[in-house]
């Protein structure tokens, strides 16, 4: 990468890896077939990761107690990340030299799709807590395989006067098919005494269950990516293919050169991947704090997941139109400082009981989907084209390497304050350290604020 390409330029910045779509007319069924990617992908982010499954395992008794199974959780994502932070980069980076995009996706979605009805297994008892654990941090390390590629094909789907649009409008999906699948699972399995096909929740079958449909979801919403947008063309490949152990040396050569041509993006890469972990902390814990500080019960929880998607999934459209318009940058400040301030008021006035978590947790949820399109979209603009897998890649590795941080300052929080509710404090301070790297990166071109 020349320095011309990247943040912070001292020449007016081009979007490389876009230049070559400007003026183009992007089939609408390419956008909404690359979209319904996320819609399907929230049967893994909202059902499993964050407000089913995860509950499941926090507040049923028989896997142990709360903080226990919560610490727990936080290590076998933290595991989950180290791994992704190995195999992101040069997955990302032998797809652009293949021209394999779709192939490693629907390799990576399909075992995705396999861990999450393999969780139908999970009965509540004590022995198979590391069973569920296990297939959570195996469907995690697949799904940010997928997304690495997933990622780098936006700038398939768009021009350098839409990308930041149709960003928004993909985390939106996925805010929207969460609430539609936990608006089916909660009426269907979780809420009636006796659901659908005569499901009940004991031995934890309701939520079982909704594994299996939860992994049906996925499959039939990830299908139209596969048969609608075109496959990267191996010839416009700026990468030689090497083999699997060279291409680490490759990313090392790759990541000496950017430090030594423009640190600014290295800097937005560290303050990107500490403020991704703190806003997917929001998510990851929201429904273990609902659930174990402010009195939710499990049919309470999807009820406020359904609401927090819906209002993610319209902030993330509406101040993702910003993102064109005033540039990424100043969407990303402006949504991790919103999101500070709600999660120090949500801790502040803790003693309030639901009604501050419906106020301040609703609130916070606003500015989750816009800080991470924002992400996406000013690092998509920088990218050279043809290089769009290894630098997701890249950022990917740079996120999930962080990954260990928010898990892990909500225990250390949870420890040191003896309750749950500090956990908070954790995924602020992460927040924090994320926005305080942010604000000197400077932005030109497209990506200013």
């Amino acid at each position: 990468m020349t320095e011309t390409n990247l943040v912070g330029s001292a020449h007016p910045l081009p979007a490389p890896g876009l230049d070559s779509q400007a003026g183009k007319t992007i089939p609408r069924s390419h956008i909404a077939a690359w979209a319904f990617w996320d819609w399907g992908g929230a049967a893994f982010n909202a059902v499993i990761v964050t407000f089913v499954f995860s509950v499941y395992l926090t507040d049923t008794p028989a896997f142990g107690g709360t903080t226990y199974v919560t610490a727990m959780l936080g290590w076998a994502t933290a595991g989950a990340g180290l791994i992704i932070a190995v195999l992101a980069p040069v997955t990302g980076q032998r797809s652009d030299g293949s021209g394999r995009r779709k192939l490693w996706l629907a390799v990576n979605t399909a075992a995705v799709i396999v861990t999450s009805a393999l969780l139908f297994f999970v009965e509540p008892r004590a022995e198979l807590l590391v069973l569920g654990l296990f297939l959570i941090a195996a469907g995690t390390i697949f799904f940010e395989l997928a997304s690495v590629n997933y990622n780098a094909m936006l700038a398939q789907v768009s021009t350098p006067s839409t990308i930041g649009k149709i960003s928004g409008f993909g985390w939106s999906m996925g805010y929207f098919g969460g609430i539609v699948l936990l608006l089916i699972l909660y009426f269907g399995f979780i809420h009636p005494d006796v659901g659908l096909f005569g499901v009940t929740d004991a031995n934890g079958l309701s939520v079982r269950v909704s594994m299996l449909l939860a992994a049906l979801w996925f499959t039939i919403f990830s299908l139209p990516i596969f048969f609608t947008v075109p496959e990267f063309p191996k010839s416009a490949a700026t990468l030689p293919r090497v083999g699997f152990f060279r291409s680490y040396g490759v990313l090392f050569r790759d990541i000496a050169a950017l430090w030594r041509t423009n640190r600014q993006t290295v800097i937005f890469l560290i303050s990107s991947a500490i403020f991704r972990d703190g806003l997917t902390g929001v998510f990851t814990f929201g429904g273990v704090l609902a659930a174990g500080s402010f009195g939710f019960s499990s049919g309470d929880v999807i009820v406020f997941a359904i609401v927090a998607n819906l209002i993610a999934g319209v902030s993330t459209l509406l101040i993702g139109r910003l993102d064109d318009r005033l540039g990424a940058k100043f969407v990303m400040v402006f949504s991790i400082s919103g999101a500070i301030v709600a999660g120090l008021a949500l801790l502040i006035f803790s003693g309030g009981g639901t009604g501050v978590f419906w106020i301040f947790g609703l609130l916070m949820c606003i500015f989750v989907g816009p800080a991470q399109s924002a992400s996406r979209t000013f690092l998509a603009r920088v990218i050279p084209a043809g290089r769009e897998g290894e630098v997701f890649g890249l950022y990917a590795t740079t996120g999930k390497a962080a990954t260990f941080l928010a898990p892990s300052l909500f225990a250390l929080a949870v420890t040191l304050f003896n309750g749950q509710i500090w956990g908070i404090l954790g995924i602020v301070l992460v927040l924090a350290v994320g926005l305080v790297l942010l604000i000197p990166v400077k932005a030109q071109g497209r990506n200013a604020a």
